[in-house]
């Protein structure tokens, strides 16, 4: 219908007519075709269960399939393929050592003057290749920092 009134009338002048944008007139709607790719994700996580969309995306891209790295993951979602993500942590403190454990002597202390009591903590900082351990001493009535290293 719009081919025919396009020889007579603007593009502008049809779509406000029919209530759509200019745009409509050149879209293309794109065929659906992501059912061969749930056989080919299940293929291929059979043969590497832990994979996850990422790597599947290469592995298609080392055969030269052409597909997008987004397309997998929704099409992995859908098919309830994908993993809960575990993530990595550092440890760095070992409470079931076998050293004696010391009392708090501060617990019920009235703290007024300035320099009584001194508090002192070591963590580690991650840096892109290494840790680095960082030593703050810190007063705690004023609850500033004395030193660090």
């Amino acid at each position: 219908m719009i081919d025919r009134l396009k020889p007579t009338y603007p593009l502008t002048v049809i779509g406000q007519a029919l209530g759509w944008g200019r745009s409509s007139y050149y879209y293309q709607a794109v065929a659906d075709d992501d059912e061969p790719l749930g056989p080919a994700i299940e293929q291929v996580l059979v043969e590497f269960p832990t994979y996850g969309y990422r790597r599947v995306t290469h592995q298609w891209q080392r055969q030269q399939r052409v597909v997008n790295h987004k397309r997998v993951r929704r099409l992995m979602q859908e098919l309830g393929l994908t993993q809960k993500v575990r993530r990595r942590r550092c440890r760095t403190t070992d409470s079931a050592h076998s050293y004696r454990r010391y009392p708090n002597l501060v617990v019920g202390l009235e703290i007024v003057g300035p320099d009584p009591v001194w508090v002192c903590d070591i963590t580690s900082v991650r840096r892109r290749q290494e840790f680095i351990y960082l030593a703050v001493m810190m007063a705690v009535f004023t609850r500033s920092i004395r030193g660090w290293e």
